[in-house]
């Protein structure tokens, strides 16, 4: 497949800056992938469409302040965003300097804290912290949340809250687990009552999410690579869930990565790991009946899982529908609950 086949147009002002003013508030677009339907809702409505005995799957990864300004000893001003924490000494980081730094480099963040390139490593350098206190830490202090690309203004105390889901859990994320960013306590606790199953997954998402597809083959692509717990309470809910003829639901496209990345093998599994899993048209679903999510950049690699899950067609019809109707795209933006196409594997 080619990438200008998940192409479109989309007009500035329909890209969401703010978050609604109640989480819950954002416009609901529903895609049943098997009959092609589109009907306009709204997200607080979500419990009609989620029946008792199925199950809801979040992510709980809680975005860190990753990003970080700071200059070259030899001179220079850099920002980084700090990708992965490896170690207590150690991160992967994106660099953006005006000449990129090699090997044996002094950076200073903050005029607070020093560190070292070790390495490159695709388009990310190892860094070595020189600091005794925790990363964790000095990013709390120091660092800045990293809003997406699209968002234009400089993260805020508003943005701390609104960035982070309300089950924000395991630090490690680079971008939020949006589709998360709907639900307050509230819409959770009725959806429990009402018999709907909750459980959890971690996925540190990475800034490759951003990324679009720059090969006209998709094939082609390479995909960024994320790491995935899915605990093995998870896994008995799935099993029992399923077991009983009702829906695993995934709330966001990093849910689903993460299961179905654990069911790589025809099995699912549970426990840790790491995924460069790329989903496209024509793959075999084994873990995931409905995908709650936002609406994704052109030519990501998100549009074209979306488009595996719903059908390709049916995607393209939506988001056009969408585009004419004024919904909000990508990170603060409004939500789409999709039906899969085919049966589960």
């Amino acid at each position: 497949m080619r990438t200008t086949e998940f192409d479109f147009y989309l007009p500035t002002e329909l890209i969401a800056q703010f978050p609604t003013k109640e989480r819950s508030a954002s416009r609901l677009l529903r895609l049943n992938g098997n009959s092609g339907i589109i009907s306009d809702e709204h997200f607080i409505d979500i419990c009609q469409f989620i029946d008792a005995g199925d199950l809801l799957i979040f992510n709980n990864t809680k975005v860190i302040k990753a990003r970080l300004a700071g200059q070259k000893a030899s001179g220079g001003a850099i920002e980084a965003l700090f990708e992965r924490i490896i170690d207590e000494h150690h991160v992967l980081a994106h660099v953006r300097a005006s000449k990129s730094p090699k090997p044996g480099a002094r950076l200073i963040f903050a005029n607070a804290f020093e560190a070292e390139v070790e390495a490159r490593q695709d388009d990310l350098f190892l860094l070595r912290i020189d600091s005794p206190r925790p990363i964790l830490d000095l990013l709390d202090e120091y660092g800045a949340l990293p809003l997406p690309p699209y968002i234009t203004h400089a993260a805020d105390e508003f943005d701390d809250e609104r960035y982070q889901t309300v089950f924000a859990k395991d630090p490690g994320a680079v971008a939020a687990p949006t589709a998360g960013l709907h639900f307050d306590e509230e819409v959770i606790e009725r959806l429990k009552a009402q018999g709907v199953n909750v459980a959890y997954v971690t996925l540190h998402v990475g800034a490759g999410t951003f990324q679009p597809v720059r090969v006209d083959d998709i094939n082609e692509h390479k995909m960024h690579s994320e790491l995935y717990s899915v605990p093995a309470e998870t896994l008995a809910l799935i099993q029992s869930t399923h077991n009983a003829g009702k829906k695993v639901t995934a709330v966001g496209t990093t849910v689903l990565r993460a299961l179905e990345s654990a069911a790589r093998s025809g099995e699912l599994v549970a426990g840790n790991g790491e995924t460069d899993i790329f989903i496209t048209p024509g793959y075999q679903f084994k873990v995931v009946d409905r995908l709650l999510t936002n609406f994704h950049l052109p030519k990501s690699t998100l549009l074209m899982l979306v488009s595996a899950f719903a059908g390709l067609e049916n995607i393209q019809k939506a988001y056009q529908h969408a585009i004419e109707q004024k919904y909000r795209f990508f990170s603060y933006g409004d939500a789409m609950l999709l039906e899969r196409t085919e049966t589960r594997q």
